[in-house]
């Protein structure tokens, strides 16, 4: 079935984040695939514009306020999504039945394992943002959100839809082709080229994390599901933005100047 590629933009753009514009969504939610790292990179141009003009201000920039911005904003720009699938994800692992987990995952009250995840999830990504602030390295945030969309890509064409019924991700798997996978990580790479050799150990290192959890999904759940994409995007995001952040130094050495 031929679609318009504006159509699967507008489906990528709706479905990952509350950026949106008037328009008809493809029919084949799978061509919104190889937009995913597109826009990724946009939600990391929103935040890195919004430390931009964060340092514009008439006084001492505050790093810690200002990483409380950052991460805000990013919940905001994805509607917390990709965040309810980690929750639902902690959740799940405590149990050791397959069936049992996926019937955790779809429940939608939360429990302390989620709650435990959460909080030390976002503790470290506003950790992170506030060094790399103080560091002048917030760049690296427009690469770390492609990269880890692109990695929704490498689950979503590798493995199958792990339940029976109707959910979030079907519409995505069902369609999704090897096409799109190699299409959305040649984009990445793309966005990865302007920040030297360190933007492809970023990719790399992403894609053996996703390969990890692949195999777990594989083995806990029998393929993917929406919550399981939502908690590996959030994974990759946040162990590239704390080895950015650890490593600044580093990092700074091989990056660009915008």
């Amino acid at each position: 079935m031929q679609t318009n590629p504006i159509h699967g933009l507008l489906s990528a753009f709706r479905t990952l984040t509350i950026l949106s514009w008037p328009g008809r969504e493809s029919k084949d939610l799978s061509s919104a695939l190889p937009w995913f790292p597109v826009a990724g990179a946009v939600l990391g141009l929103f935040l890195y514009a919004l430390t931009c003009l964060g340092m514009l201000l008439p006084f001492d920039p505050w790093h810690r306020g200002m990483a409380v911005g950052v991460l805000l904003a990013g919940v905001w720009l994805t509607r917390g999504l990709h965040l309810d699938g980690l929750a639902d994800w902690a959740d799940s692992i405590g149990s050791f039945s397959r069936e049992r987990r996926l019937e955790i995952m779809k429940d939608s009250h939360i429990g302390a394992f989620g709650v435990m995840a959460l909080i030390l999830l976002l503790m470290t990504k506003w950790l992170a943002y506030e060094r790399l602030l103080s560091s002048g390295s917030m760049v690296w945030i427009l690469i770390i959100m492609a990269i880890s969309r692109s990695m929704m890509v490498e689950l979503i064409t590798t493995l199958p839809y792990a339940r029976t019924g109707d959910g979030m991700g079907r519409p995505f798997v069902e369609g999704a082709s090897l096409r799109y996978r190699l299409i959305s990580h040649i984009v990445c790479l793309l966005f990865c080229l302007p920040f030297g050799p360190m933007g492809f150990v970023l990719w790399g290192l992403a894609l053996i994390l996703t390969r990890i959890f692949r195999k777990r999904c594989q083995k806990g759940f029998g393929g993917i599901t929406g919550d399981l994409l939502g908690t590996a995007n959030e994974m990759v995001e946040v162990v590239l933005l704390f080895l950015c952040a650890y490593f600044k130094v580093l990092f700074s050495a091989f990056s660009v100047t915008f």
